[in-house]
């Protein structure tokens, strides 16, 4: 499988909603499968660390900065979503179902900054 990030990002950023609709997950998944990378699919966003791995991506630093194709995933928090976040990097801005602020993805996010990782595939 070859992978092309910016296929990946150009998804994300063509298909991304003005504001959430709650499928962080799904809208991720399907940007990276546009990158030609199938990482299969689980129904929780703070779940998808270990198929990206099983996919060949890494996690990076916590003082590296994102990439495009870079897919953040994140822990839920006290009072927030049980499902926590993931969301894709396009070089620029941050996408998930919708174009974010950053990558927290939202203000509960923002204010609690939950676990994270994110994840690279050279």
């Amino acid at each position: 499988m070859v992978w092309n990030k910016r296929s990946a990002g150009n998804y994300a950023k063509a298909n991304a909603h003005a504001h959430s609709i709650r499928k962080c997950a799904e809208y991720t998944r399907k940007a990276i499968a546009a990158g030609g990378i199938n990482i299969g699919n689980t129904f929780h966003a703070k779940d998808y660390g270990p198929l990206l791995e099983t996919a060949g991506f890494r996690s990076i630093g916590p003082y590296e900065s994102p990439k495009v194709g870079d897919v953040v995933v994140i822990q839920p928090y006290e009072g927030g979503n049980p499902s926590g976040h993931m969301a894709i990097y396009d070089g620029q801005d941050w996408y998930s179902d919708f174009k974010q602020r950053d990558m927290w993805g939202g203000p509960g996010y923002r204010a609690a900054q939950p676990a994270y990782k994110i994840y690279r595939k050279e």
